[in-house]
């Protein structure tokens, strides 16, 4: 796999797995912490959809397809990276795969998140998408751990 495909962030939560899968698997918390407004739930097969909450941003709209959900392990869903320009149909694109994984460490959980599947971007639009996306999850890896250590 090359390094063009492949985004991945990791942070320690200083808090129970429970607590951190909680704010990963609830849709409305999810939202929270992602900056979005989701209509849940996440389950196998389900397409989420949502509007990114910032007011700069409120075009967008999400749509996530929920491709696995293993219970305080692993949420793996679907999209289209970085889809936020006003008009443009985006459906026909290949889409990148989300996975966040949770693993016990001393002093808490530590929370990963792979996006893949940038090559397959159509060539136009696929720096950008990857260099926002790498820019967005390190900020999103951030914002989650702070909205669950704050929110014990």
């Amino acid at each position: 796999m090359s390094t063009t495909d492949r985004i991945e962030k990791s942070t320690l939560i200083r808090a129970p797995r429970a607590r951190v899968w909680r704010a990963l698997s609830d849709a409305k918390e999810f939202g929270e912490w992602f900056g979005a407004v989701l209509e849940g739930p996440f389950a196998p097969g389900a397409v989420v959809r949502g509007r990114i909450a910032d007011p700069a941003y409120a075009h967008v709209q999400l749509e996530m397809i929920i491709e696995r959900i293993e219970p305080e392990q692993r949420l793996a869903y679907r999209w289209h990276p970085y889809a936020v320009e006003p008009g443009v149909d985006y459906s026909a694109e290949p889409t990148t795969l989300v996975e966040i994984t949770l693993a016990d460490a001393p002093g808490g959980t530590l929370l990963t998140v792979v996006e893949s599947g940038f090559d397959a971007i159509p060539h136009a639009r696929r720096d950008e998408a990857f260099r926002m996306n790498a820019g967005g999850w390190a900020a999103q890896v951030e914002n989650v751990r702070s909205h669950v250590e704050s929110a014990r």
